[in-house]
């Protein structure tokens, strides 16, 4: 009997100090505690150049201004044995805009861009229980950018975004703030912090290659400001390439998702109505950026599963294709998108989903039925 309760006793010690952990958020210097405290029980705060919470205004979606006359579609083409296939001319690629087929561009030489890369990463609900994973993160950055040729951006986000260091070259502070991340509330707002990011990578400049790479559960918990049909417009409409990486707060088992598998989209590309895209981001919000933007989703449970699949998506990135075409329906709203290979080369494509039409003629997401908005936190 004595022995039962000493267990009961030790596990409820457990369950306290994992709700501490998750449960409680730690605000970042400069950032106001969420609930006042005495003045005696303050701490002072550093004096560190760390921006306050991002007013509501500012994560609202802006309205979107895009020319559809040219639709971009990074591509990459890759046999089972993990290589890149190089050397593919327009004769090798064919791509159907809503099923008609399209006169295709090939841009051979997107390495030479500088990347913008926003790097956005959960603090709330469980994520702390990967906090180790994600200071494995910093050294692992130039794999996108290159050496002084690109720029990042942090991101941060519990039940809502903020923006911890803007773009730079000198990744040493991103590296200190993702090896010093405070856990944060119980939320997990994905649409608004993945909104906000598309929101600051669209104003780099043109001739950047903006990617986000986001890490995340699969699930939005929390999100106020940006709905689920309107983040399906903004990637839609955007030239983001969105690298998805997620781990499962319910539990520790690794999903090894194949190379088969890696466009995680096949499904949105037989569905054109909205409602399915929306529905497929209800289900999987990080998954369903990847496919739409022509990135890459994948899971991990160990710190060495977390850096592979770190550097797998890093080099994919650089090893995309980036086709382009003229649409000849020129019809508003979501249009889907499927790149297939002239000819067999033993390999698979993983190509962006979809792409958002706009013309003053356009929809608006917003038309559609509220149940389709965000999932119940």
């Amino acid at each position: 009997m004595l022995s039962r309760i000493r267990k009961t006793f030790h596990l409820l010690l457990l369950v306290a100090a994992m709700s501490a952990v998750c449960g409680a958020q730690e605000p970042f210097p400069g950032e106001p505690p969420q609930q006042p405290q005495p003045p005696a029980a303050r701490q002072p705060v550093p004096a560190v150049n760390l921006p306050a919470p991002i007013p509501a205004d500012q994560l609202a979606p802006p309205t979107i201004h895009i020319n559809t006359s040219v639709v971009l579609v990074p591509t990459l083409i890759e046999k089972s044995s993990g290589a890149v296939v190089y050397g593919l001319q327009p004769k090798d690629f064919t791509l159907l805009d809503n099923g008609v087929r399209q006169s295709v561009h090939v841009d051979e030489d997107l390495d030479s861009s500088p990347v913008s890369l926003v790097i956005c990463v959960e603090r709330g609900r469980d994520a702390a229980l990967e906090f180790d994973k994600f200071a494995h993160l910093g050294p692992l950055l130039e794999l996108f950018t290159g050496e002084d040729r690109g720029e990042v951006a942090l991101v941060v986000f519990d039940s809502k975004p903020v923006y911890l260091e803007e773009f730079q070259k000198n990744i040493a502070y991103i590296q200190r703030d993702l090896q010093q991340l405070p856990p944060g509330d119980g939320g997990a707002a994905i649409l608004d912090a993945a909104g906000f990011s598309i929101g600051l990578l669209e104003k780099r400049p043109p001739d950047h290659r903006r990617v986000l790479l986001l890490i995340s559960e699969t699930r939005d918990h929390g999100s106020r400001v940006v709905t689920i049909p309107q983040l399906v417009e903004r990637i839609g409409a955007s030239n983001t390439l969105v690298l998805s990486l997620t781990f499962s707060p319910a539990t520790a088992e690794l999903i090894d998702w194949g190379k088969g598998n890696t466009n995680g989209g096949t499904e949105l590309n037989l569905l054109a109505p909205v409602v399915m895209a929306i529905n497929a981001m209800r289900k999987n919000t990080p998954k369903t950026l990847a496919s739409m933007s022509g990135g890459e989703y994948g899971t991990f449970t160990t710190e060495k599963g977390f850096e592979n699949r770190v550097a797998e998506v890093a080099n994919h990135a650089h090893n995309r294709y980036m086709l382009s075409f003229r649409p000849t329906d020129l019809t508003p709203g979501l249009h889907t998108i499927k790149v297939s290979l002239a000819e067999d080369y033993g390999a698979h494509v993983v190509a962006r989903a979809s792409y958002w039409a706009v013309n003053d003629a356009s929809p608006s997401p917003s038309a559609v039925p509220a149940q389709s908005g965000n999932p119940t936190p």
